[in-house]
């Protein structure tokens, strides 16, 4: 199963995933309109990027009373049907991530649909924190570069300041 895996120390916080996907499903670049989300907290010098985690177990899916919610067979991404989708929004209270967002002018819910297998934010992310790849290859190699001898390095003071 693919997903889009974030390497959260990677995001420069440039948000063009934003814009991307805001693009992609209603060609504006309103920040209402994305289904990825890039929260900055000045206060503790944080970036987090979010996005849907396409669940193996998807809880929304089964949250769902008309079913709208559904597997692509192709892609095995967690979709909404729009056509089905009754606005209840059952499965905004459902999900774990906080990863779906009702549409008040479509009034359905709304989540990240990875694009029918291209997604727009991995391909215009910057700093390539954004990958999209099997979970599986994702952890392989994930715990390839956790293996990696490490130097462990520090910022000395400038010098005039040493004392």
């Amino acid at each position: 199963m693919k997903i889009v895996f974030i390497e959260q120390d990677r995001c420069l916080a440039c948000r063009n995933c934003e814009r991307a996907c805001a693009f992609q499903d209603s060609r504006n670049f309103d920040r209402e309109s994305t289904n990825i989300w890039v929260h900055v907290n000045m206060d503790h010098r944080t970036i987090f990027t979010l996005t849907c985690q396409q669940c193996e177990a998807a809880i929304c899916l089964d949250a769902c009373p008309t079913a709208a919610i559904t597997r692509d067979p192709d892609t095995d991404a967690v979709i909404v049907d729009e056509k089905t989708c009754i606005g209840c929004r059952m499965c905004i209270i459902a999900c774990p991530f906080g990863c779906i967002h009702f549409d008040s002018a479509k009034h359905i819910a709304v989540k990240c649909n990875l694009c029918s297998g291209v997604p727009k934010c991995v391909q215009n992310c910057m700093s390539g924190a954004l990958h999209y790849a099997d979970i599986n290859e994702l952890a392989a190699v994930k715990r390839h570069k956790s293996n990696r001898p490490r130097h462990n390095t520090a910022l000395l003071p400038a010098k005039e300041d040493r004392q």
